[in-house]
């Protein structure tokens, strides 16, 4: 497997590109702004993209998602809880006062426990709300995509429309039983491990409570 990285927009987003080796096949993750910028990521790889998974529908995960479907018309995956967060990209952008294209609804429903296929990979979808309703994360092996769960020192945002801190800490929880070794790359910031953050997170060893709005 091979993952290549980019970080996007004002938020600092990073988008990962995930590709299989053995087949050359591809899946976006989290194209949040800079729709040019991914394509010309995906160009320069040289595998064919087959879908775009996204962790969350926050705006700065989702606003690369139009200008590349007119390039790839190749299929969303969401899970439904977090449909209403992901209507809401154009008027948080508003708020915010960013450039943003609203894309088309998601095509496909991402469930707990299923099960995603890219070439001869498979990847756990483990429904981890908190940040947002219907946050996922994406795993296989000892690598997880982890959107806005999980940082480097720190964890996503507590405090905003349709989070939930208490269903945060069960996330938190549930990503804890990965083992020490295993990668996350998060929504933002450098990558790191489920053993560093053990150690080191204040947010996972005791050190800070989690924000309530």
């Amino acid at each position: 497997m091979k993952v290549l990285a980019l970080t996007v927009g004002p938020f600092q987003e990073n988008t990962y590109l995930v590709v299989d080796d053995e087949t050359n096949r591809a899946v976006l993750i989290d194209p949040g702004d800079e729709p040019d910028q991914i394509l010309r990521m995906v160009e320069e790889s040289g595998a064919k993209l087959e879908a775009i998974w996204l962790t969350h529908g926050h705006l700065d995960h989702i606003g690369g998602i139009a200008g590349i479907r007119r390039v790839h018309d190749v299929p969303v995956h969401l899970h439904p809880e977090d449909l209403p967060v992901f209507a809401r990209g154009e008027s948080q952008a508003r708020e915010y006062e960013v450039a943003f294209e609203q894309p088309e609804p998601p095509d496909v429903e991402l469930a707990d426990g299923q099960l995603l296929t890219l070439g001869t990979l498979q990847f756990d979808v483990v429904h981890t709300p908190g940040h947002a309703p219907g946050h996922v994360i994406f795993a296989h092996g000892n690598t997880v995509f982890g959107g806005d769960l999980l940082f480097a020192g720190s964890i996503g945002r507590t405090d905003l429309m349709f989070a939930d801190p208490v269903a945060m800490e069960a996330s938190l929880a549930r990503l804890c039983e990965f083992d020490d070794a295993t990668v996350v790359h998060p929504g933002h910031g450098p990558s790191t491990t489920i053993g560093r953050e053990r150690e080191s997170n204040v947010f996972l060893n005791g050190g800070a409570r989690i924000v309530r709005r």
